[in-house]
């Protein structure tokens, strides 16, 4: 069985029927903040070229990507120190 639903999102005054399964909302409010950041690199660039500001834009999701991976494997090691510290403390508590 399907789940899933067409969803019509504008992108960059370009419009695309996409295929998604779940929230219809939540792909709207993605593509929503596809098309801001597009028109911001537009109203910035000397050349609004429909392909460079999606390349652009690209990168710049990219990049916030990987800023966002850093700061969860770094919230990973502290909470694997923190759990270490606890089963330290059990440990002691419990007279192992």
């Amino acid at each position: 069985m399907d789940d899933k639903q067409s969803v019509q999102v504008t992108i960059f005054r370009q419009t695309y029927t996409l295929r998604a399964a779940g929230d219809e909302r939540g792909v709207q409010e993605l593509a929503d903040t596809v098309d801001q950041l597009m028109n911001a690199i537009a109203a910035r660039s000397s050349s609004a070229d429909p392909l460079r500001v999606a390349v652009l834009a690209s990168l710049h999701l990219a990049d916030r990507l990987r800023a966002l991976e850093g700061e969860l494997n770094e919230l990973k090691k502290r909470v694997d120190q923190k759990s270490e510290q606890f089963r330290l403390l059990l440990d002691e508590a419990l007279g192992h």
